[in-house]
């Protein structure tokens, strides 16, 4: 049964402007009505349009895009690349260029960040207009499986009725009570992306994604910073070797400490003292002008109404099927709030399931096995399937391949030869299972492999696959050549 033929079974509320302790209730209805509009909202809303279904997207931010677009990967990657540009143009000679001094222009950067942002947001709220999708402006909330309550801006609250519900209202930083965020001195990762002067030295929380990130970037744009990660490598969710290979790297420009806690920090008016217990016990009292506590996110599941449905939470996560059902048959659940990586492009295709499962599309859940990760350090990371680790003991026999980018042409083209990568094949049946990269522009090589394990691709079928020559992605041919014990170029 679609949505729509779902709705008008709906009891009707009634027309106009009946009130209910000061609530308005709208005469309008929808098939569909989205709450959030990061990328799984905004892309869930326009693929409900393209389907036939009357939908509506309720934002509580003064635009549209959410987290990943005005405080998240769009502008992060904005300051990313100015720093990438930045080291560029201070090793010019290399090239035959002369440049003269490269100098960091903070303030232009950040106008820059935000015409990107801000080009991006309009030209989601041209895609609504172009689908027809109502963008309903404040802060949306169930009141029952049919009904969402939105207060406006002006705190005046409608209610819109609903054939289903798509919760997609995203995550936010995560504080943790030895170093709470006072937006000067300690800051969340939010806040660090709209800071108007960069600090001489930093304390960078958490060497994750987002840690990472900014301890590159800062660190590129002449920083001095300390990375401490309570977990014994960087990056723990990646495979152990790409940890490990991309700590040699960094820590030729900052100090890392791993295995290492925080248990202490305290701001004055011009710095943060930071106390850490290292990993052979001994404590260490770190000082720094700003401390970023990038240690994850938490999820936005708070005063959005879920005590008036059926709707379940694990762990402060949503629980839901794999098609992105809740327990409360008109509300799916989609994005950071669920279970699974906290990513945007999960969000964006957890959001397109979902729609397609309520318009009564034939349609195939997210295989969140894999699902590609990114983290936009220089040199990047990204990788996509089971680390060595988890084939083996998922029970695989494993055979692997690495190859560095040293011996590719077209890295020692860019001047950046640094990481490697590393292919993971089930060694009975030649399976590739996963592949693990650090490098140049690597998070822009991983959609190839995200291909190959889709249509569970072997080894032996992907050493056929022609790669252009100069490229990057001559590393992956040659890692999948070095699985099969004959890499070319080493």
């Amino acid at each position: 049964m679609t949505a729509a033929g779902w709705y008008r079974r709906l009891p009707s509320p009634a027309q106009g402007t009946r009130r209910r302790r000061g609530t308005h209730v709208s005469d309008r209805s929808f098939d569909l009505i989205v709450i959030g509009s990061g990328p799984g909202g905004y892309v869930a809303g326009i693929r409900a349009a393209q389907l036939g279904l009357s939908t509506a997207v309720v934002e509580k931010d003064p635009h549209l895009g959410g987290t990943c677009l005005h405080v998240g990967c769009i502008p992060s990657k904005v300051l990313i690349e100015t720093a990438e540009v930045l080291e560029i143009c201070r090793g010019a000679a290399q090239y035959g260029v002369s440049a003269g001094e490269a100098r960091l222009d903070f303030a232009a950067a950040q106008k820059r960040k935000q015409a990107v942002v801000d080009r991006l947001a309009r030209g989601i709220q041209g895609l609504f207009k172009k689908n027809k999708v109502t963008w309903i402006p404040g802060k949306g909330s169930l009141r029952g499986p049919g009904t969402v309550a939105v207060q406006d801006p002006e705190e005046k609250t409608t209610e819109y009725r609903a054939g289903h519900v798509i919760l997609a209202t995203g995550s936010v930083p995560a504080a943790i009570p030895v170093a709470p965020h006072d937006g000067v001195r300690i800051i969340s990762s939010d806040q660090a992306l709209s800071i108007e002067e960069l600090p001489g030295t930093a304390i960078i929380l958490g060497a994750g994604a987002v840690g990472l990130e900014f301890a590159s970037m800062w660190s590129a744009f002449g920083v001095k910073v300390t990375l401490v990660e309570l977990l014994p490598r960087i990056l723990p969710l990646e495979d152990e070797e790409i940890s490990a290979g991309l700590e040699k790297i960094l820590a030729k420009k900052m100090r890392i400490l791993t295995g290492s806690k925080l248990t202490r920090a305290a701001a004055t008016a011009t710095s943060v003292r930071a106390d850490v217990t290292l990993p052979n016990g001994s404590a260490e009292t770190l000082e720094a002008e700003i401390l970023l506590v990038a240690v994850g996110r938490r999820t936005n599941v708070d005063g959005i109404g879920l005590e008036t449905t059926r709707v379940k939470l694990d762990k402060g996560r949503v629980i839901i099927d794999p098609y992105g059902r809740t327990d409360e048959a008109a509300i799916f659940a989609i994005g950071d709030i669920t279970p699974g990586p906290q990513l945007a492009h999960a969000a964006s295709a957890e959001g397109i399931v979902a729609v397609e499962t309520i318009a009564g599309k034939e349609t195939a859940p997210v295989d969140r096995r894999r699902i590609p990760s990114c983290t936009y350090s220089h040199p990047e990371v990204a990788s996509i399937g089971l680390t060595e680790k988890q084939a083996v003991e998922a029970g695989h026999a494993v055979k692997k391949g690495v190859f560095p980018f040293l011996g590719i042409g077209k890295a020692l083209v860019l001047g950046s030869t640094d990481g490697f990568v590393k292919v993971v094949a089930d060694a009975r049946y030649g399976e590739i299972l996963g592949v693990h990269m650090v490098g140049p522009r690597v998070t822009e090589l991983l959609a190839g492999p995200a291909g190959a394990l889709a249509l569970e691709a072997t080894a032996e079928a992907m050493e056929r696959v022609i790669h252009p020559h100069p490229t990057l992605s001559e590393a992956i041919a040659e890692a999948v050549h070095a699985t099969l014990g004959h890499a070319i170029h080493i």
